[in-house]
């Protein structure tokens, strides 16, 4: 059986855990239903694999330039507490749990597409960095409850697979908002955020300009482009943290922020400066592979709509909404970051000496995707005041809930890091409390968890997405930003092209 179980382990670490490779796999998949050439079904899953790896490149460089940021803040405000990163706590649990991890996420796949194919839900979820998170905490929730084995994994890989097709229809109407058509949905644990940022929106944001609608002097018209507002703003956030971080430690520690240190003030301060521009790369290179991406997958899937799961929608990463308001994702940053320092005070002053809850602190990279995402959702429905209130939102969101989470992750919870989008966060929370009613009691509770989700997404596709609900009418839905697809692909479906972002690189014309 060690060949099985190495084979399960192989699958899921390296291919199905791999968003790039997941990717090329589904478009090939929709090609060869499409009845494409060998050519272009060779050609499109690699151009859509390599739209992922774009991707990825951009999140490499964005921790990249947000690791000495993060340290300069930390000296900065002498904060201590514990840090959320989802890749660090399943690295943590891989090691005890990694054989469970791999069967139940492979078996929450399959119930994702069952369900896909047999409910109104027609979402394929394919971000398979997170569907591998979630299944590492359902894991750690339900081993240690007590549970064996066989009932983590069978559990644990239903609630998955429901998860998967009833948080993207949840988020769809707030979705639909931004992206002006179906052609994709949300396919990321911080939905909850998310949703939450498109009601705040709703609240905040009467009569309030898009965050797009930028009125700038003549001299200041060069800030409209995206990538030369967000590098320069950054850039300025970074002197400013260094500054302050190298007046309350000293230069010799705040040197040390930066990988190979700094050889004097001027050296450090330009450091500050390059580190801050180089995010503004990123963020152009993370834009310019979503838009790579789309060219291939949303006319490839197609074929799965009309082969395996009639009318599939693909449900992908948070940065898929990020080229439809790029001013509002610096926005949306900005704000989760102030709900993420706003959401420690109140811990530190209150809950933590009260009650013994740990003290979250803000990890940028969480507060960048999740909170630039959710300044879009919030720029959907309140422009700019509500893009601004969706990431503090989300901020408070993904400072409490990580918080209250680490009760229920058993020895794990000791650990200096959790998960921390919001998704995990609020459904962690129900699962592990009601993992700890006993092996019978807590088995039912929580199959009744995952039932009574699945019926309210069923219920909402039907009345909201379905019945398309608008869930900010006063304003207007924003432009369809879908790709036209490869001329040889010959789609019957009318797609409307993305223009590429400001500043960023032309994409590749389409395969011929």
């Amino acid at each position: 059986m060690d060949w099985l179980v190495s084979t399960a382990e192989f699958l899921v670490n390296e291919i199905l855990a791999v968003p790039a490779f997941l990717i090329g796999i589904i478009t090939a998949v929709g090609l060869i239903a499409l009845r494409k050439s060998s050519g272009q079904v060779v050609g499109g899953a690699i151009k859509a694999t390599l739209g992922f790896l774009l991707i990825g490149a951009g999140a490499t460089l964005v921790v990249a330039s947000l690791d000495p940021l993060g340290n300069m803040i930390l000296g900065a405000t002498g904060a201590q507490g514990v840090i959320p990163t989802n890749e660090a706590i399943a690295g943590i649990a891989q090691e005890q749990y990694g054989a469970q991890v791999a069967w139940l996420m492979i078996l929450g796949f399959v119930v994702s597409l069952i369900l896909a194919r047999f409910t109104p839900l027609r979402y394929v979820f394919l971000t398979g960095h997170h569907v591998l998170f979630m299944a590492t905490m359902l894991t750690i929730i339900l081993a240690t409850a007590g549970y064996n084995g066989t009932v983590t994994v069978l559990l644990g890989a239903l609630l998955l697979g429901i998860l998967m097709v009833s948080l993207p229809a949840l988020a769809h109407p707030w979705t639909r908002k931004i992206t002006g058509d179906d052609s994709v949905a949300i396919g990321h644990f911080g939905t909850a955020g998310y949703i939450a940022a498109g009601a705040a929106g709703r609240v905040v944001g009467k009569n309030s300009p898009s965050s797009e609608d930028v009125k700038l002097p003549e001299g200041l018209r060069f800030l409209r482009d995206s990538m030369v507002a967000t590098a320069l703003s950054m850039a300025l956030m970074y002197i400013v943290m260094a500054i302050l971080f190298m007046v309350r430690a000293g230069t010799e520690e705040a040197f040390t922020a930066f990988a190979g240190g700094a050889t004097g003030v001027g050296n450090y301060i330009m450091q500050s400066v390059t580190q801050g521009l180089q995010f503004g790369v990123a963020v152009a290179v993370i834009l310019f592979g979503v838009r790579t991406i789309l060219g291939e997958l949303v006319p490839a899937f197609q074929g799965i709509a009309s082969k395996v799961v009639p009318g599939a929608i693909p449900a992908l990463d948070a940065p898929i909404v990020f080229p439809y308001a790029q001013n509002a994702v610096l926005l949306g940053f900005i704000f989760s970051f102030i709900g993420g320092l706003l959401g420690l005070a109140v811990l530190s002053v209150w809950l933590n000496p009260a009650f013994g809850i740990a003290l979250i602190l803000p990890g940028l990279v969480p507060h960048f995707f999740t909170g630039g995402a959710a300044g879009v959702y919030g720029n959907a429905t309140g422009g700019r005041r509500g893009a601004m209130a969706g990431g503090l939102v989300n901020g408070l969101i993904i400072t409490f809930l990580p918080a209250l989470l680490l009760s229920v992750l058993g020895t794990f919870g000791s650990e200096n890091t959790t998960f921390g989008d919001a998704d995990f966060g609020w459904f962690g929370i129900l699962v592990g409390s009601a993992a700890n009613l006993g092996a019978v009691g807590g088995v039912i509770v929580v199959l009744l968890i995952g039932l009574v989700l699945l019926g309210l997404a069923i219920m909402f596709q039907k009345k909201a997405v379905d019945g398309r609900w608008d869930p900010a009418p006063a304003r207007a839905t924003q432009p369809a930003m879908s790709v036209t697809p490869p001329s040889s692909m010959n789609a019957t479906r009318s797609y409307k092209k993305i223009p590429p972002p400001q500043g960023a690189p032309t994409p590749p014309p389409p395969m011929k």
